[in-house]
This record gives structure tokens, sequence and C-alpha cells, in this order.
């Protein structure tokens, strides 16, 4: 596992620099947190306060510290040069919420799916989909000082290939969720899939 300090059509909308990433994962893995943390503009967060209805959910037991939830998406930019830019699209974490998913994800040229060492299972929905749309991906562990899993064990647990990588990092850092999102473009690049990054 690599520490920090991927078929989809290029583009968000019809302009060829402006390049669609997807943000995904089970609930409160820290997709908000990362999009916070690396956008260069203020980023759109649709998150609401937990709900009664939300609390049927496991994973919202699991995180009882957590307060608010995205319902809708998660928004925020990168400027790479002055012809491209990554626009990156959270996806809500609770299932209630994945209906949304589909229409998040059309156009995106990859995705990273982010996992909490304790409750690695949850990636599994976000893997499925990745692939039923074609997406390439990685996957980045956020660092929850849960318990310790080795890469071999991860790789397992998700069935992940060799050739996905697997990447640590924090998500309230700026720099260390900037490496995942080089490793994104890295791993697109190694599939000839870059469309200009």
């Amino acid at each position: 596992m690599t520490r920090a300090t991927t078929r989809a059509t290029p583009g968000a909308g019809s302009d060829p620099g402006a390049l669609k990433i997807a943000v995904v994962g089970g609930f409160g893995v820290g997709r908000s947190t990362m999009v916070r943390s690396v956008s260069e503009i203020r980023p759109l967060h649709t998150e609401e306060a937990i709900s009664a209805e939300a609390l049927v959910d496991d994973a919202c037991v699991r995180v009882p510290a957590k307060t608010a939830t995205t319902v809708a998406l998660d928004f925020g930019r990168i400027t790479i040069d002055e012809h491209r830019v990554l626009y990156l699209f959270g996806t809500p974490g609770q299932e209630r919420f994945r209906f949304l998913w589909d229409r998040l994800l059309v156009g995106t040229i990859g995705a990273v799916v982010l996992i909490d060492t304790r409750a690695v299972a949850d990636a599994w929905y976000a893997i499925d989909r990745l692939r039923r749309h074609g997406t390439p991906f990685i996957v980045a562990v956020n660092d929850f000082g849960g318990p310790f899993r080795s890469a071999d064990e991860i790789r397992d647990a998700l069935a992940l290939p060799s050739g996905v990588p697997l990447v640590e990092f924090d998500a309230r850092d700026h720099s260390s969720s900037k490496f995942v999102l080089i490793a994104l473009v890295d791993h697109l690049r190694a599939l000839g899939l870059d469309h200009g990054t």
C-alpha cells in the first residue's frame, strides 16, 4: 500500500478540458472531507442533519459522532492548467440515497473509492457500481486510526486485482488528498484513458 503525506466518456459537459472525477464509498468514509480539503473553490455540500430515518443504517451507529450526512452530492474543482480542470463529485453514502449514483457517475473519467478499515465491506457497493459503469477506479484507505489491515488483506477482502492501485491517505489533509487524485490520474494514463490530463 502506498502512503500519501480510473469506460467513461471524457468531460463534465461539452468542454473537453473539463474532466469529471467521482469520489465514492460507504457512509462516513470521508468523501465530503476529501472534497473540502482538496478543492480550490469553496465546495458545494448538500449536508443535512442526520435524521431518525438514517439511524436504521448500521453505519450511522458505527459513526456516532457524525451529525450530518450528504443527501445529494459534494462538488469541488481543481485547475490542472489553463486548459484542464478536474471536477470532483462526491456521492452520498447512505443506502437510501444510492438512487442518485447513476446520474452522478455519468461522464466520469475515473473514480476514487474511499474505505475505512473498520468497515472494509462497505466499499463493495461502490466497486460493484463502478464496474457496471465501466469506470476505472483506485481505492484509497482513509486513516481513521482503526484496526491495521495490510494491503493484501484489503485486496483479498475487496477482491481487488493487482492492477487497481491501493493508497493510504488522510482526507483532512490537502496534500494527502491531492496525492490520491494524482494516483488516479497516473492510473488513467497507464490505462490509456487520461483524456489529456
